[in-house]
Formats: C-alpha cells, structure tokens, sequence
C-alpha cells in the first residue's frame, strides 16, 4: 500500500481488543468475555474425567475429586499459555481443558491397567510434547495450511455430533429428543443468533453468554435444574498430587505418545485457527513452538495433579473467531475463574448444573465455527490439483472410519483405537501427502504480517 500524504488515520483501530492479542478491555467486559470462555468449554472439561471415572469404578466423592482437579488443572494450564513461562506458552487467548483426543486410549488402558498406568503414560508423552515443540521451528514447513486446515476442519466436523448430542439432552439421558430438551436447545442458538448479529459492541462478543444465561435461566422456571450437586459440593479444597500414584507401562506409553502427536497438530492448527481468523495475520513460530510446548507442560502437571492430559481447546477458537475478541487477558481471567472452581467445588457445581441442553444449543454454533476456520485456513492455498486430493483423502478417512466402526474393530489392539478416531489416520494421511507428492503448496496470497518488529514466517 503507498503513502498519500499525512500518515493515515485508519491505522489505529487495527491494534484494538479486536485484533491485538495484548490489548486488555476493561474490566467491566473482560470478566464477562473470560466467563463466557470457560463456560464454553466447560462441559468438555468436567466430561473426560467423568467417563474414566466410571471406567475404574470411582466412587462418588472420587469422581468429585476428579472433576476438581479437572478445573484446577484447566486453570494452571490456561494461564500458561496465555502469561507463559520463558518460551513456554503461545501467550494468545488459548483457554486449556482436558482433551477428548486421548480418550480412545486411555479409557482401555485404564480398563486393563489402571488409572496410575494411564497417569504415568500421559507424564511420559507431556514431557515428549515439550521436545516436539522445541524443535518445532525446524518442521514446521511439515505443517502447510492445508494439513492445519483439515486438522481444524476435522475437529469441527468430529465436534458436530457432541453438540447435537448435548442438545437433546446428552446421551444416555431417559429425556433424549424431548421437545423440552430441543426447544431449550433452540431457544439458546436462536438467542445466540439474534444478539450476535443485531447486537452492537460487548453485547455483540458476548452473545454465546448471552445465549447460555438466557437458556439457564428459561431451564431453571421450567424446573430442570438440580442444584443438589451445588450443595452436596464443599466449599474449600486443595486439588491432591499423586492421589493415584504413578505406574510405567510400554504399552500404555506407546498409546498416549502417538495421540499426543495428534494431538500437538490439533494445537498447531487451533494457534493458527486464532491468528488467522482472530488477529489476521499468521501463527509465529514463537507461538507455535511454545503452544505446543505449553500443551507438553499442561498434560504432565496434569498426570501430577491425577488428571487426564490437556490441550489447547477447540471450542475456544469457534468462540473467538465468532466475537473477534483476541485478548489474552480477557482468556487469564478464565483461567483464574477456573482456578477458583478447582478451589472452591460448590462454584463449579453451579456451572456443573447448567442443562446439557442448554450447553447444545451454544455448541451447535461453536462447533459449527470451528469447521468454518478451518475451511478459512485451507482457503490460503491454491486450490490446485495437488491440494484437493490431499482433502480427498484426509476427509474420506476422517469422516469415513468414524462411521464405519467394523473396520476398526477387525484391526488388532491400539490400530483399531487409532482407526476408529478418525482425526488420526486423517492427519497421518495429510502430513505424508503434503510431504511426499511432488510441487510444494502455494500461498493465494503471501503475506509477511509483522508484530513488535518480528517477522512472521511464512509457512512453505
């Protein structure tokens, strides 16, 4: 762009809450946008440990103890990423919780050899994840848009179904597809709807809380809330380190580093997702490596504190590239609100109470967004013979193993865990062909963004 005349006005507002990670709101608005975040993901967080729960055969005041150290640990790791620790941390909105993505093994590594087995594997592949995001500067050309892109895509399109699920009530629920349970579902996306697009301002970003306190509230007149998790939960306690113990097993490790892989190229593609589709510029390299360094760190301070490993949140990106709030701070503040619910049990049972329906109706439009930003990052390629057979075949595995089960099944031991996700052989599937066939992927149109004076590198 060429000068004209005196130094142009409409400079400014790009640096705004709205584009800069490091602008911080007023507090009035950056409490409520951090609430909305960790209410966004908290259904997704408190969900894992209580499935594993189940699979060990806790008791009831175990699966307790394990939701709250589930929110103790979502804090730490949130702030890690978002204030960081030397090179550790990306230092953008990234909100941490425990990931669904390791869930297909643990849970059988659990059955077969306990939680102090899957513990000592997720420590293991944590410290791992360190090292990958340390020499992550060197590989990252392995990392082009269109593998990002159809990771966020996959996670988008993987996430579908868990919103609808919450939405008619959770899976399991004797009211599944109640007319009660998809009306409030409805109510919630159609609130949700109107204030983002008729809101102006904080009313605007805020609209998924919006949408989730309006749906509260409709759930508690219509007497579908049970705030007895509210009282029985006590009002102070400190999250216990190593109350399971650790155990060191090949082949549960085995299992825990492969996911961790995929899992650090789900982070890589979320810090790219927030960049892109929040700040519009390119994820640097700083931030990649120590995003998925932070991810390492969160996933073994986890196994510590007897919890599973965490990432980098999926939902949190629909959320940002929905409001366009790319503060980090205003993501602290969630942190530290997860923090206290991690502390103080009764805080999180009041958030833990919130219908599953209401929660769906939010998660139809976040997830929904999330697919959308990884369409947007694939978009900066050329579309070209070579890219869209990539698509092809990353998307057909995909989309296409999660659905046809038996063939996961006929597949011995952990293969048939790894088929069955989905995500995994697609991701393998894009990184080897975007490696190996030959011309290299282009860029529609090559941008060298700066912020603070550094370069941002370009991905090859």
């Amino acid at each position: 762009m060429t000068d004209a005349g005196p130094a142009p006005q409409p400079t400014k507002p790009s640096r705004t809450v709205n584009q800069n990670p490091d602008a911080m709101p007023p507090l009035g608005k950056a409490i409520p946008l951090g609430i909305q975040h960790i209410m966004a993901m908290f259904a997704g967080n408190v969900t894992p440990p209580i499935i594993i729960a189940g699979v060990i055969g806790a008791t009831t005041g175990e699966q307790i103890f394990l939701i709250q150290v589930a929110l103790f640990v979502a804090g730490v790791a949130t702030l890690i990423q978002t204030i960081g620790m030397g090179p550790i941390g990306a230092r953008l909105p990234i909100v941490q919780g425990t990931s669904f993505g390791f869930l297909p093994v643990a849970l059988p590594l659990a059955g077969t050899f306990g939680l102090p087995a899957v513990l000592g594997a997720s420590l293991v592949a944590g410290f791992l994840q360190v090292g990958l995001g340390a020499f992550l500067k060197k590989i990252r050309h392995w990392f082009s848009p269109v593998v990002t892109g159809i990771v966020v895509l996959l996670i988008g399109i993987t996430l579908m179904p868990v919103g609808l699920n919450y939405a008619a009530g959770g899976v399991g629920a004797d009211d599944f597809a109640s007319p009660t349970n998809l009306g409030l579902a409805l109510f919630v996306l159609v609130v949700t709807i109107l204030v983002h697009q008729f809101g102006r301002g904080f009313l605007k970003a805020a609209s998924i809380l919006v949408g989730l306190v309006s749906g509260y509230l409709v759930a508690i007149a219509l007497g579908m809330v049970d705030f007895s998790s509210v009282a029985n939960a006590a009002w102070f306690a400190i999250p216990r380190p190593l109350q399971y113990g650790m155990e060191f097993q090949l082949t549960a490790i085995i299992g825990m580093t492969l996911i961790m892989f995929v899992v650090g190229l789900e982070t890589i593609g979320n810090i790219s997702a927030i960049t892109i589709g929040g700040a519009g510029r390119q994820a640097k390299d700083r931030e990649l490596s120590g995003g998925v360094m932070a991810d390492g760190v969160a996933t073994s301070f986890a196994a510590v504190f007897n919890t599973l490993p965490n990432t980098a949140y999926a939902q949190n990106v629909g959320l940002i590239t929905l409001t366009g709030v790319v503060s980090r701070h205003v993501v602290t503040i969630g942190g530290i609100l997860l923090i206290c619910m991690g502390l103080f049990p009764k805080l999180g049972g009041l958030v833990a109470a919130m219908p599953h329906a209401v929660l769906g109706g939010a998660g139809v439009v976040m997830f929904g967004m999330i697919a959308s930003a990884g369409l947007k990052i694939i978009q900066e390629c050329e579309l070209n013979q070579r890219a869209m057979l990539i698509i092809a075949v990353a998307m057909s595995l995909g989309i296409g193993l999660p659905a046809v089960e038996a063939i996961a099944e006929t597949m011995p031991g952990q293969a048939g865990l790894l088929l069955k996700s989905g995500l995994v052989p697609a991701a393998l599937a894009a990184l080897l062909l975007d490696a190996l066939l030959p011309g290299k992927p282009q860029r529609n149109a090559p941008e060298r963004a700066t912020a603070k004076g550094e370069e941002v590198s370009p991905t090859p």
